[in-house]
């Protein structure tokens, strides 16, 4: 008999339960949200949201050659202040990703990084300022941009200075067209 009531009890209480989950829903908004997509990242992005895993989310969307959702996503990043964000918007500009190639805002988005003391920015304002490249060649300040870059541990840096600042050390033969001079 127990048993028959709390059954019961029980199936009369289930409606009012949902009743009540939907209408909390209504008022609270998405009882369960869509978690781990790109679409639920891009909506962050779109209103706004960064963090660290929204950031880094971007790198699986360059990779994938979803180049124009990347740079919407590195753009808001970049300019709530990850560094990491600044470098990604230099690659897609320096390249032609997602946009025109563009060596001038490359070389800007390195700065950015380099100044908010990222030593990946840094290594590659370095090679702008050495190259000439988005910049107006200045191989000294380029250099110090380099050691700096090598004193903060990155390896590419620290073999760049122990070659003495050879840049084929750092640079594919595929990219010396790129990088050769225009005069």
């Amino acid at each position: 008999m127990r048993l028959a009531i709390l059954v019961l009890a029980t199936a009369l209480l289930l409606p009012a339960n949902a009743a009540l989950s939907q209408a909390q829903a209504d008022a609270d908004g998405t009882l369960n949200p869509e978690e781990l997509t790109l679409s639920r990242v891009m909506k962050d992005v779109a209103e706004g949201r960064t963090s660290m895993t929204i950031c880094a989310t971007g790198y699986y969307i360059t990779k994938s050659g979803r180049h124009e959702m990347a740079r919407a996503l590195f753009e808001r990043c970049a300019a709530a202040g990850w560094s990491g964000a600044m470098t990604w918007m230099s690659q897609l500009d320096d390249n032609g990703l997602g946009g025109p190639e563009n060596p001038d805002a490359a070389a800007e988005w390195d700065r950015r990084a380099a100044e908010a003391g990222d030593p990946v920015g840094k290594l590659n304002y370095g090679l702008d300022l050495m190259r000439g490249r988005g910049v107006v060649e200045n191989r000294a300040l380029g250099r110090q941009y380099i050691d700096e870059a090598a004193e903060s541990g990155l390896p590419t840096a620290r073999r760049l200075k122990g070659a003495g600042y050879d840049l084929d050390v750092v640079t594919p033969d595929a990219d010396n067209g790129k990088y050769a001079p225009a005069f």
